[in-house]
């Protein structure tokens, strides 16, 4: 069985390095996780609607689901730019300065898309180009907060910690889609209000943590010197590889979050509570799997839990697909939640515990690269997938491709596949 090899020791945090939630400074970073997620819910909940109710006023389906490909495609084209540069930086700069800067031009890009939808119907190619703006920010955010969570916990916490910060994200992944397609039944503007505040808050917390976001610094390199340090590292080390790319392909595949408003407005028919009802359901499966995994984390046989988990979130897509029953659609995406948070604290356990902290930053952005582009380069492949196929066949050709995806990856990955202990 392979035993994934443990990174140099970090300093850990005074009060308990082996219990998180005694740590001052992880509080407040979960805190400031959850209310920004929480934004980013209600924004991205706001951001789809609207993209999608002004496109149907001209197109059918099938081509409005192309501008919601391109929501997605917006975001991901800048992930794809500066993901690896701010890897990069992450290592080399203060990783706590980072956040909060990224949370601050994620507040900006919020109080735009509320000043245009305050002026009516705005032009498409306005939400898209604020859209671009926001995954530029969220390039650097994401390496700089994923790389930061060990500086503020220490390596003996980091498994209880990534479980725990995994309930802050699906605390804010169910209450932002519920919230904002509540609030989005009453006025667009008020989501996007919204999520400015919850920004706010969550740049009050980041400022408020007194742990140095500044990494270890070795010897001067050049930024392309470090990024490619840092993807020979990935490619050399076939767990992390794998286990990266095995969440860009199935998600990419069988990623539902643009479907949704599809499903909810033009064949469940409904609207936007019910989009909201839908994209908080998976939410809550995960928020279930992640308390559990806080309390029972698993130590052993990782890599056949994730591939296990893989493998029924896949299924879940399909009958997601075929549903036609509004509760059995819910119950679905539920269960489906439950397995992707499975697939992503085994996934996230064995990245931070392969990876020594002075690449972390590195390691993280290509987790996250990889991330961006089955998420909103996902997007954009549904987009099309719909287009073709309609949205029904899109969500069943995306779930046998992740099943297949299971068994391919199995297979050429045979050590992420006997990945044994995770500690």
């Amino acid at each position: 069985m392979t035993t994934v090899s443990k990174p140099p020791e970090t300093v850990p945090a005074p009060e308990d390095p082996s219990s998180p939630w005694k740590i001052r400074d992880f509080r407040l970073l979960w805190v400031g996780r959850l209310v920004a997620v929480l934004a980013i819910q209600i924004q991205s909940s706001a951001l789809l609607w609207q993209v999608y109710e002004i496109a149907r006023r001209d197109h059918p389906i099938e081509q409005a689901s192309l501008y919601l490909g391109l929501v997605g495609l917006c975001q991901f084209l800048p992930l794809l730019a500066f993901t690896l540069p701010a890897g990069a930086m992450a290592d080399r700069r203060d990783r706590k300065h980072t956040v909060t800067l990224s949370i601050i031009v994620e507040m900006l890009c919020a109080s735009i898309f509320l000043a245009m939808a305050l002026h009516g119907s705005p032009p498409l190619w306005g939400l898209l180009a604020v859209a671009a703006v926001f995954g530029a920010a969220r390039a650097f955010l994401a390496p700089a907060s994923q790389a930061f969570l060990p500086m503020v916990v220490g390596r003996k916490a980091l498994p209880a910690a990534i479980a725990a910060q995994a309930i802050s994200f699906q605390t804010g992944a169910i209450a932002g889609p519920a919230l904002g397609g509540v609030i989005v039944g009453f006025t667009v503007p008020l989501a996007y209000a919204s999520s400015a505040a919850l920004f706010l808050m969550a740049i009050a917390c980041f400022l408020l943590i007194r742990t140095s976001g500044k990494p270890e610094v070795g010897p001067k390199v050049s930024p392309v010197e470090l990024v490619k340090e840092g993807l020979g590292y990935v490619w050399k080390t076939k767990i992390v590889l794998g286990a990266i790319s095995l969440d860009l392909i199935v998600v990419l595949f069988a990623g539902v979050a643009l479907l949704t408003p599809i499903f909810a407005r033009d064949i469940l028919h409904v609207g936007a509570i019910g989009f909201g009802f839908l994209r908080a359901a998976f939410g809550v499966g995960a928020l279930v799997m992640a308390l559990w995994l806080s309390r029972y984390p698993i130590q052993r046989n990782g890599g056949t839990w994730m591939f296990a988990a893989v493998a029924v979130f896949g299924i879940c897509t399909i009958i997601f697909g075929l549903s036609k029953i509004v509760w059995l659609s819910a119950l679905v995406l539920f269960i489906g939640g439950a397995a992707d948070m499975i697939s992503v604290n085994v996934r996230q356990t064995l990245i931070q515990l392969a990876t020594p902290d002075h690449m972390r930053g590195r390691v993280s952005s290509v987790s996250m690269l990889f991330i961006g582009a089955s998420n909103e380069l996902g997007e954009a492949y549904s987009g099309v997938m719909v287009r073709l196929l309609g949205p029904i066949g899109a969500a069943v050709f995306g779930g046998v491709g992740a099943l297949a995806a299971t068994g391919i990856w199995a297979k050429v990955f045979p050590s992420l596949r006997k990945a044994d202990r995770l500690s």
